[in-house]
């Protein structure tokens, strides 16, 4: 709906331009982030600004929703919770909440209901493993996304480790959907209430109403805590999982985790599991598989590079069958009694599957077992993840890093490449460091004292020269504002630094004033009006070639070779380039090669098959929609090939191993055949704000400004292993550069302010 006389027209910096909604406790309006991205801005009622009861509610959902970084939530992109009217600003979520979709169209059923329950519980996995508990979840507080669901709104939430925050006189929740012991004793409840009203959604979702609906609140919440639930039109294979939620005992409910499992066992039309066996009939789930399988022979105690032995099913649990009365059996007992007894043993199990097996396969995203008996997270391939040839670098143990910045106000991130056993990083404060791959030690570094621009990260590195960013400090006017700054590799020591221009996102949407090619390093000049190339270790000037009349410039690596990628200071100066041209740059003069005109806007990804790829980017006037396609360019003829895409992605692209990668802001990950634009596989992870993909130690991964990490297949998509965040920062934020850098077999993951984590690919970090 439109502002209304009296909004404010920006808040934080964030202009509006439209009023979402508005409830108890403030108003939700639709802004736009400085690059175009859509979020959703909770403005506290004014009202309540003064009261210090709402503002503690307030601080608590604002981090509440900082720690919570799952596919099936929203990411806060900002907030200011001590602001005179305290804000929130998340990912906008577009879609119906499950209470306009039940309005509208009336209850879920099939493959639909399934999906809903199976997003929700892994809401709740998500949200229970960084120890919060939501409080409130309803339908309104559920939004139907093109991508599956989403949970919004902790406004009540509240850390299990904390006390928690009572309010005089006042029920806080939805009595509908609340669980007993919220109705009862709100300090005890715990991250299996949110269990009890998820079990409250399914029946809503599925029936039109909730178990315990009443003519009035009263009546509804004695119930809640005195009455059997109403659960007779809910789809008899579903009913049994949503019994078991709706223990009144919190203990003899399922957790999040265990829920899933239940889930997942389900057919995908909800009629109930074929004969042959728990998995027969059942669809592949969106994040992980739960596997009932032990591998014929004990796994080996290093693998080997051969094919996996293949496995034989295990002996599953009775397939349940549907009850001839809705609240019994056909011996009289209760059917959630009778659930509860067989899903804790069939969860048993499965782990003494696994312990048994060697280690293959346990539920969702819970740990598994690797040669060496430690346990690692997320997936029932975690022990494969790491290709055979792939080895740990020698002395390497699991480390954990902070690199000291130039100012601590900065909001730091670093990006690594290896050289050996050696880390080089840098970024927002950090010109270069250099840290010791096998243990996280620093042998030297050298800090920026200004402010970084925005995506400016380490430059490269040759086999004895490290090349990074450095931005004056504000008290420093008379300094170039940015500068490539060459430093030894062995010491530390500066070499040699010369003035950088900062125009190529403009002309690319890349970040990249400066490129290593080779043992050179190529950057443009301070007037953004020449390419100058130098030797990276000594400074010595190789050339320097201005930019064709009119254009701004970037360089663009293709392979070995080097192109210069350019746009008319009209369109850069519109920040519109539709018609950007292309120039083969020969390395030893510079001379400027016959120029090759692209369809745009075009991001230059990287090298398939020799050709360098680009996506093409749909604008919706000066902003860009997403990327419907994709173009590829042969430099030995020059010839520029298209291919659609099946439809516009919006998110952040990346390019590994051939393959062209969209990261969604809510963590779908698709990936795309360069020469053709096909879709090759999608997949729904955890890791919202995803960086571009690193490729190695045969996995791809994906990561996160908290750290949170995704290990894929490159082959299928299919989830490897996924980690719990590893710092503290802004979900939403996204990166077209990669996070993670692969040495062997480890894993050095880059995350908010300066942490390096770094861990065996085949052992990672627990979840959860």
């Amino acid at each position: 709906m439109s502002l209304r006389v009296g909004d404010p027209v920006e808040i934080g910096g964030y202009p509006l331009e439209a009023r979402l909604g508005s409830g108890g406790m403030g108003t939700v309006f639709l802004a736009r982030t400085s690059s175009g991205r859509p979020v959703a801005i909770k403005l506290i009622h004014q009202q309540f600004a003064g009261d210090d009861e709402f503002r503690i509610r307030f601080r608590q959902e604002v981090a509440a929703a900082r720690r919570v970084s799952g596919a099936f939530t929203a990411a806060v992109v900002d907030a200011a919770p001590e602001a005179e009217q305290p804000w929130m600003a998340t990912t906008y979520i577009e879609g119906q909440t499950l209470a306009q979709r039940i309005a509208a169209k009336g209850p879920l059923n099939g493959p639909g209901l399934r999906r809903l329950a199976i997003g929700l519980a892994e809401a709740l996995r998500d949200i229970h493993r960084v120890g919060v508990v939501h409080r409130d979840l309803k339908p309104s507080n559920v939004v139907l996304s093109s991508e599956g669901p989403r949970v919004i709104d902790f406004g009540i939430s509240r850390a299990v480790d904390q006390q928690t925050l009572t309010m005089t006189g006042r029920v806080i929740g939805t009595p509908p959907f609340m669980s007993p012991e919220q109705l009862q004793a709100p300090r005890g409840v715990g991250p299996r209430s949110d269990v009890f009203s998820l079990g409250t959604l399914l029946v809503y979702a599925a029936t039109g109403h909730g178990p315990f609906d009443a003519d009035s609140p009263y009546l509804t919440a004695y119930q809640v805590v005195h009455e059997e639930p109403s659960l007779g039109a809910v789809p008899s294979a579903l009913r049994e999982v949503v019994e078991s939620c709706l223990d009144k005992d919190p203990q003899g409910r399922p957790s999040a985790d265990e829920l899933l499992v239940l889930l997942r066992d389900l057919s995908a039309d909800l009629g109930g599991t074929d004969t042959s066996g728990v998995g027969a009939g059942r669809t592949r789930d969106m994040i992980t598989q739960h596997h009932f399988a032990t591998p014929a022979t004990p796994a080996p105690a290093t693998p080997a590079p051969t094919t996996p032995a293949p496995t034989t099913p295990a002996p599953t649990a009775p397939t349940p069958t549907a009850p001839d009365d809705p609240g019994t059996g056909s011996t009289g007992t209760p059917i959630g009694r009778r659930l509860r007894g067989r899903w804790r043993p069939v969860l048993a199990a499965a782990v003494a599957v696994a312990a048994i097996g060697g280690g293959v396969a346990l539920l969702q995203t819970g740990s598994v077992g690797n040669s060496d008996g430690d346990k690692g997270s997320g997936g029932d391939k975690a022990a494969g993840a790491a290709a055979p040839g792939a080895v740990l670098p020698a002395g390497f143990e699991p480390w954990r890093a902070t690199v000291p910045g130039g100012r601590e106000d900065i909001p730091d991130e670093l990006r690594c490449v290896a050289r050996g056993d050696a880390l080089f990083c840098g970024g927002g404060g950090v010109v270069a460091t250099r840290i010791s791959a096998l243990d996280g030690s620093r042998v030297w570094t050298a800090k920026s004292p200004g402010v970084p621009v925005q995506g400016m990260h380490l430059v490269g590195a040759t086999d004895d020269t490290v090349l990074g960013y450095r931005f004056a400090a504000e008290d420093a006017p008379q300094d170039p504002p940015s500068e490539v700054v060459a430093i030894d590799a062995d010491n530390g020591r500066e070499l040699w630094s010369v003035p950088s221009g900062a125009q190529s996102t403009a002309v690319t949407g890349r970040t990249r004033d400066a490129l290593v090619v080779g043992s050179a390093v190529v950057t443009v000049d301070a007037s953004n009006s020449r390419f100058e190339a130098r030797d990276a270790h000594s400074g010595e000037v190789a050339w320097k070639r201005p930019f064709p009349a009119g254009t701004q410039c970037a360089p663009v690596p293709v392979g070995p070779q080097l192109f210069a990628m350019c746009a008319t200071n009209t369109e850069v100066d519109a920040s519109a380039v539709r018609h950007p041209t292309l120039y083969p740059v020969d390395r030893a003069s510079g001379a400027l090669g016959r120029p090759i005109a692209v369809d745009g806007p075009a991001l230059p990804m990287g090298v398939a098959d020799g050709r360098l790829v680009f996506l093409l980017g749909r604008m919706e006037g000066t902003a860009l929609a997403g990327y419907d396609g994709v173009a590829r360019l042969d430099p030995a003829s020059g010839k520029v090939t298209y291919s659609p895409l099946d439809r516009t992605y919006a998110g952040t692209p990346g390019m590994a191993d051939g393959t062209v990668y969209m990261s969604g802001q809510t963590g779908l990950i698709t990936a795309f055949d360069p020469a053709t634009g096909r879709k090759k596989w999608s997949r729904q992870t955890s890791v919202e704000g995803a960086s571009g993909p690193a490729a190695g130690a045969g996995a791809l991964y994906f990561s996160s400004v908290t750290g949170r990490v995704v290990a894929l297949s490159p082959h299928d998509g299919e989830q490897l292993w996924t980690t719990d965040p590893q710092a503290e920062g802004l979900t939403g934020d996204a990166s077209a550069t990669s996070r993670v850098t692969v040495v062997g077999r480890a894993v050095v993951v880059a995350a908010a302010k300066n942490t390096l984590v770094a861990f065996d690919a085949r052992n990672p970090p627990k979840s959860g």
